[in-house]
């Protein structure tokens, strides 16, 4: 009979892909071993021709649901191997063999998933042995990533190995028809992970070492959220900030001791019912709501009529979108089950941290600065560790598929696709080593690539790491790195970074540049952000790029972030941008718009004009004679043209928000309010403001760098650039102000000039230059409202709407675009190191 090896590639351990293949040669009489090794999952199977073409057929067709099937290659084999005549003489002639670790680690490894609707009802089934325990999984779903030390992965290769399983659990483990077959991180009371449980000012620890102690924790942790108390509760990727999040006083006092003044929690809710007795849930947000990643999914808020349903207007004051995630774990089923008995119905679920600190992952450090702190009243942790950091990721439904916020728990570490360079860089190293992409500041997130024998490449995003500027963040960025490195056998040969001078991962790139002599590729923000979006649309060769964010070093020394540019992957034209102005104090801008809302009506000599009196009266002389010193004489006052800033200086303007407690909070409170006037009268009867002045200018050149390995040799120099210039908007939106139009309306009509300016841009640069493709990127597009409105517009003008999905549309996705870029400028030619 015919004799062949199998080789399947892809994401095809820890998600039962062994005991799948197991049930499958066996149903067909197919002799054989499956195993584990670095490269994926090994087959050797011989039978009749019939059988073995069904098998390999149900490989790709029937896959467990967690599986992600890449590549099934099938290689005829001489003969019977002895592992396999030893296989033969078993049971049904097909076995499961130890994993070997001799191969390349190359495989992929499956994200967290979230509980099954089978370990679900065994939890809540009083019949059942794992009836109530907080760590019920089977190879379906449960801990994969977080607990993955190394590959092959196995359970002594996860932070399970402390754990060695009982006689009933290792019984499933080896029954090859058990829904626990070969899931290693498969456990009960008797052997397993246990909870623990201390308080402040207690010095005994409890330990949830059986059902009745186990439930005893999580009554008492109902307990004290029953009371208003705030608890650190430990989950997949690290700590959560817990609290009752119908309890005004108790939200109130988590800001406080968290120092989080205004910026929205997240809140967790048992079931979809209750996601949409809150808000307005559409298919598109049920399905991703109930996805295996369990994201925080933001949504609408809807008309409250059920008083239990009701939440602490500190929840997310002023804001019309909540984020609602369902639970994911065990534990989070169990304690969602017992603070309902208490008419608790929906948690506060946010980031167990401090500042801009990483997420706590391990128990005694989250206990000296969650606890000991005063930050939480109690914690409960458990015994089995965390090994990597993984926060909750955060996603808004549409139609056309979900626009990532924050990649993280549930999404990383899948990969993402690079396509193969293009076909005229003949002199491309073969293969291209292997990129590290640093990506930026804020939101950081890092990415390595692998290239494939196909000439793509697989990219790995970290989990999303956070606000690089402190020693613990870095620390973070660090570990994420040396984990992914170590994990997927990948030593970086190549560096991507942002250009900007000051950025820590930046910085540190450029240092092992020069210590190891690896070529450095520094990557303009806003073509890494429009890359990004070209990197998932692989057909798309070359795009109209709407890069609009906060902040990104721009290559003439200003802050860009209103960007139109021509963009390839290797390269782009900056062939438009918004009209310049100065923001005084820089940093201290952000913080403070106003002093942007001043600095942006002296660029265009509305200062005197009536509607701005009221903006000048709040913020008072001496710091108005301050900041005007400061642009006019362009004291630490750099150039920008950054939506971002302009959102954040209308919103200063208009009074809706003056200070910013966490980053975007202007432009924020700005989108909420035109949301209000959306959902009124106004939406059918809109305010038009005078439209954007556009008009073609002689170009300034850009003054940068220009070193061979910098990929500013990538800009390609334009005679003539596009101003999107806001000065006919913001005077008519003075002069509504001064004749007291409703602040409502006018943010609306702020956000509709912005999207018609855009799309216009749009269209004049695609005309000119025949290119009928537009990529969104940057921070601002998370912007519902203004993000609607340009793909709306766009269509009306027959233009293409390219929207990122895979990576976030922010900073998060900056690694990416990076990654991509680096990869065709390595194809291109040799790029040097750092000297």
């Amino acid at each position: 009979m015919p004799h062949v090896h199998i080789h399947v590639t892809g994401i095809v351990q820890g998600v039962g892909m062994r005991p799948f293949v197991y049930r499958e040669a066996v149903a067909r009489d197919i002799a054989g071993w499956v195993r584990n090794a670095g490269d994926g999952v090994h087959i050797e199977a011989q039978g009749t021709a019939d059988a073995l073409a069904s098998f390999t057929r149900a490989l790709r067709a029937h896959a467990p649901a967690a599986a992600r099937i890449e590549n099934v290659e099938v290689s005829a084999l001489d003969g019977m191997s002895a592992e396999t005549r030893c296989a033969a003489t078993g049971g049904h002639g097909f076995s499961i063999l130890a994993s070997t670790v001799e191969t390349q680690r190359s495989t992929l490894v499956s994200p967290d998933i979230a509980i099954c609707d089978d370990c679900l009802n065994e939890l809540f089934d009083e019949r059942d042995r794992r009836f109530h325990y907080p760590f019920i999984n089977c190879t379906n779903c449960g801990p994969r990533f977080t607990i993955t030390r190394a590959l092959p992965y196995d359970r002594a290769a996860t932070s399970m190995a402390p754990f060695p399983l009982c006689t009933v659990c290792a019984a499933e483990y080896a029954n090859p028809a058990d829904r626990r077959f070969h899931a290693q991180p498969d456990a009960c009371f008797a052997c397993g992970p246990h909870l623990t449980w201390r308080e402040a000012g207690k010095t005994d620890t409890l330990l949830g070492s059986d059902r009745a102690a186990s439930d005893a924790i999580i009554e008492r942790c109902c307990d004290l959220l029953a009371d208003g108390r705030v608890v650190a509760i430990k989950g997949l990727g690290g700590f959560h900030l817990a609290c009752n999040a119908a309890d005004d006083e108790a939200v109130r006092a988590l800001r406080l001791r968290k120092r989080r003044p205004r910026k929205p929690f997240a809140i967790m809710v048992a079931h979809l019912d209750g996601a949409r007795r809150l808000c307005r849930v559409d298919d598109a947000a049920a399905r991703l709501l109930g996805a295996p990643a369990r994201p925080i999914v933001l949504l609408p808020r809807a008309p409250i009529a059920d008083s239990r349903a009701a939440l602490a207007p500190s929840i997310a004051p002023g804001l019309p979108e909540l984020g609602v995630m369902l639970p994911c774990t065990p534990l989070q089923q169990l304690l969602l089950a017992a603070c309902h008995r208490r008419g608790i119905d929906a948690l506060v679920m946010t980031s167990g941290n401090a500042g801009s600190e990483p997420i706590e992952i391990d128990d005694e450090s989250a206990w000296e600065h969650l606890v000991s702190t005063g930050m939480a009243d109690a914690l409960m942790g458990n015994d089995r560790a965390v090994l990597v950091r993984a926060d909750d990721s955060v996603a808004r439904a549409r139609a056309d598929g979900p626009l990532l916020v924050r990649r993280a728990r549930g999404y990383a570490p899948l990969p993402l696709p690079l396509a193969a360079p293009d076909a005229a860089f003949a002199g491309a190293p073969a293969p291209l080593p292997a990129i590290l992409a640093c990506g930026g500041q804020q939101k950081a997130v890092l990415a390595l690539t692998r290239e494939r024998p196909d000439g793509t490449a697989a990219c790995f995003l970290s989990p999303h790491i956070g606000n690089v500027d402190g020693c613990g963040a870095l620390d973070a960025w660090h570990g994420a790195r040396m984990h992914l490195e170590e994990l997927f056998d990948l030593r970086p040969r190549a560096l991507a970074c942002d250009l900007h001078p000051s950025y820590s991962a930046s910085q540190w790139a450029r240092e092992q540049s020069r210590a190891t002599g690896a070529p450095l590729v520094e990557v303009q923000h806003h073509h890494a952000h429009i890359a990004a979006v070209l990197a998932e649309h692989p057909d798309v060769v070359r795009a109209v790029g709407l890069a609009f964010d906060g902040t990104g070093a721009g290559t003439d020394g200003a802050i860009w972030g209103g960007e139109v540019l021509l963009a390839t992957t290797d390269g782009y034209a900056r062939m438009g941008s918004l009209a310049p102005w100065r923001l005084p104090g820089g940093a201290a801008a952000v913080r403070d718009p106003r002093r942007n809302a001043v600095a942006l009506l002296h660029a265009h000599g509305l200062l005197d004009h009536p509607g701005a009196a009221g903006l000048l009266d709040r913020l008072g002389p001496d710091a108005y004679a301050v900041i005007l010193r400061m642009v006019e004489r362009s004291v630490n006052s750099p150039l920008t043209s950054s939506a971002g800033r302009l959102l954040d200086a209308v919103s200063a303007l208009l009074g809706i928000c003056e200070d910013a407690t966490y980053e975007g909070e202007p432009a924020c409170a700005l989108e909420a309010a035109a949301w209000r006037a959306w959902r009124s009268d106004a939406a059918a009867h809109p305010l038009d403001l005078p439209p954007f002045g556009l008009a073609w200018h002689t170009a300034r050149a850009d003054t940068g760098s220009t070193r061979r390995n910098q990929i500013i040799v990538g800009e390609r120099p334009v005679s003539t650039r596009l101003v999107l210039d806001p000065a006919p908007t913001l005077r008519g939106l003075l002069d509504a102000r001064a004749a007291g139009a409703d602040v409502d309306i006018l943010a609306l009509a702020f956000h509709r000039a912005l999207a018609h300016a855009a799309c216009e841009a749009a269209r004049q640069v695609g005309g000119r230059t025949r290119v009928r493709d537009v990529a969104l990127g940057g921070g601002v597009f998370m912007n519902r409202l203004i993000l609607d409105a340009v793909c709306t517009g766009l269509a009306a003008r027959n233009l293409t709407a390219l929207v990122p999905h895979a990576a976030p549309v922010n900073d998060g996705g900056l690694a990416y675009g990076q990654a991509a870029v680096a990869r065709a400028r390595l194809a291109s030619g040799p790029c040097e190191p750092l000297s």
